[in-house]
């Protein structure tokens, strides 16, 4: 079977450790089935297996090759479990081991596919000629998918590539081509039989069309150094633009194409920008990279490469979020550790930093601490000596823009929720929205006219008028006056309601924090709020609300102790005063 007539396609093959088998792990059973439901791992035996015993078995291994099997004709099947299964029994007979393996379908684009983690079953390390995995995969699924469908016909394999010939992507017309290079790097159009040479010759003026091809005699041409990688490219950005378009109209959106914006890694750089969540899902399903489309007050709709999808929490769809690229330059507190460290031999720890700076606070330092630990779990740029000393390198703040380079790589932005709440229910809730900080703001963000900066102006108009009648604005001449207090007021009417619902379902009563207090007991949840996260901490009599922190997620069902600033709290994991930080 020749390299243009498969009807697999084996998507990009890579062998890593345990941990980047986890994060995969953890990405494919994101998968949806044919009905839409959430996808199962499934095995040689089995319907549904237990990815974490999988995870398990495979710790500690050197190599796990992670693949698609996305066969051209996948539509076709209702289920792609059979045809898995027997392609994994065909590779475990050609590699001559038994292999241990997971898989999951995914039904939710045009190209149904079957993601697969696989391992040696008796944990040696798994090697796979370089041929068996560029060709001999491909030519296994290939043979399954004939026995299954029959032979593709000629007719058949004509009107495949005729359509390939106008697409701006990398083609197995494509492949042919750079593979019919001679040794000064021309192709001569050609083929066995007539219409090969037609379709071959029809590819290369529209590759010509597209500046990647060049004819250079009667019947010579060469091909851009770079034409695979840009057809990549463009084959990317065109899926891209179907998945906006599918996004916006799913969601009922019409918004103009000339309107959308592409923030992928070769594209526009992300500026800080802020609108609603409208989709998010996985850009690279190999490489463990998620997009979001966001509907921005800017009145464009932009596409985002976010990085790794396991690095962001949940947005879910509607809420109103702030985008803004990762910043690789060292912070103000790697420059007062690289400054200490200076004046100090080198070393730096908290009982230095205190010496140092006697105003500091020893849960100030601590936040020095975990910085470093951050860097050195990361990258391995600092070095901690048994007694807890960090020996700070000279070219420190060299090595955190390192540090914080490897983070945009991985994570180029930075998306902050700033209300789970979606606009229109904004408009008449009774506490604090996102409406009404942007209506008191002193530099609100500005609205555009069309898209969703038109809705929000929709919306703000709404909003004063329910504020209006609540006696929590009025009119002023042409202009609207809000009370002074107004945001605390909302804010306390919703903790107050929710505070009541929660003293029925826990069977306590309500103690509000106070400014100075200290907060303590056991952390029992989180509860979403409309002005922000609440932490419910329960003591034996009593429970309270106070503002919750990403760093208090670890610590549920533990006893905590804090005390209430202006600024939020300083938290302790356990009772007593000097507990290790969590702040």
């Amino acid at each position: 079977m020749k390299d243009d007539e498969f009807r697999p396609k084996l998507g990009k093959i890579g062998s890593r450790g345990s941990k980047a088998g986890k994060r995969y792990a953890g990405q494919v059973r994101a998968a949806v089935n044919r009905e839409g439901a959430p996808g199962e791992l499934y095995g040689a035996d089995s319907d549904r297996v237990d990815g974490k015993a999988f995870i398990d078995r495979a710790d500690g291994d050197r190599h796990q090759f992670r693949f698609i099997v996305a066969a051209e004709d996948g539509i076709e099947y209702e289920d792609l479990k059979a045809l898995t299964r027997r392609l994994m029994a065909q590779m475990q007979e050609d590699l001559g081991t038994k292999l241990d393996w997971v898989a999951v379908d995914h039904f939710n684009t045009g190209h149904p596919h079957s993601h697969i983690i696989v391992r040696d079953d008796r944990g040696e390390n798994l090697v796979i000629a370089r041929e068996y995995i560029s060709s001999g995969i491909r030519e296994r699924a290939a043979e399954l998918v004939s026995l299954d469908l029959g032979p593709r016909t000629d007719r058949e394999i004509e009107l495949r590539l005729r359509r390939e010939m106008e697409q701006e992507r990398f083609t197995s017309i494509d492949r042919r081509l750079l593979s019919m290079r001679d040794d000064d790097g021309l192709v001569s159009p050609g083929g066995p039989d007539a219409i090969r040479q037609t379709l071959h010759q029809g590819r290369l003026r529209k590759l010509e069309r597209m500046g990647l091809a060049a004819e250079v005699g009667a019947g010579s041409w060469r091909l851009d150094d770079e034409l695979e990688a840009t057809l990549r490219r463009t084959g990317e950005r065109g899926d891209i633009i179907k998945t906006i378009h599918r996004e916006l109209a799913g969601k009922g959106l019409a918004r103009s194409a000339a309107d959308w914006v592409i923030h992928d890694r070769a594209g526009e750089p992300v500026q800080s920008l802020v609108g609603r969540v409208v989709a998010r899902g996985l850009a690279d399903e190999i490489n463990d990279r998620h997009y979001m489309i966001v509907d921005a007050v800017d009145g464009k709709s932009h596409w985002i490469d976010i990085g790794r999808g396991e690095a962001m929490e949940t947005m879910p769809n509607g809420c109103i979020v702030r985008v803004a690229p990762r910043n690789t330059e060292p912070r103000r507190v790697d420059r007062t550790i690289a400054e200490i460290a200076a004046a100090n031999g080198g070393r730096y720890d908290v009982d230095i930093h205190l010496k140092h700076d006697p105003s500091a606070t020893e849960s100030f330092a601590r936040t020095h601490v975990r910085r470093l630990e951050a860097i050195r779990r990361a990258t391995g740029g600092v070095e901690r000596e048994p007694n807890g000393t960090w020996l700070i390198a000279p070219d420190h703040l060299d090595r955190v823009a390192n540090y914080e380079g490897q983070r945009a790589r991985a994570e180029p932005v930075v998306v902050d929720k700033l209300s789970s709440m979606a606009l229109e229910r904004q408009v008449s809730f009774n506490g604090a929205t996102w409406l009404d900080r942007e209506l008191v703001a002193d530099r609100p963000e500005p609205l555009h006219g069309s898209g969703f900066g038109c809705d929000v102006r929709e919306a703000q108009a709404r909003r004063r008028e329910w504020l209006i009648a609540q006696g929590l604005a009025h009119e002023e001449q042409d202009r609207i006056v809000y009370r002074a207090n107004m945001l605390s007021i909302l804010r306390q009417r919703e903790l107050n309601r929710v505070a009541g619902q929660l003293s029925e379902e826990l069977g306590l009563p309500y103690a509000e924090a106070r400014s100075g207090g200290r907060v303590e007991g056991t952390l029992r949840r989180s509860v979403e709020l409309a002005s922000g996260k609440y932490a419910v901490v329960e003591k034996s009599r009593e429970f309270t609300l106070v503002p919750w922190r990403p760093v208090l997620e670890r610590h549920v069902g533990k006893e905590v102790s804090g005390v209430v600033s202006g600024e939020g709290i300083s938290w302790t994991v356990g009772r007593q005063r000097s507990g290790p930080g969590v702040s």
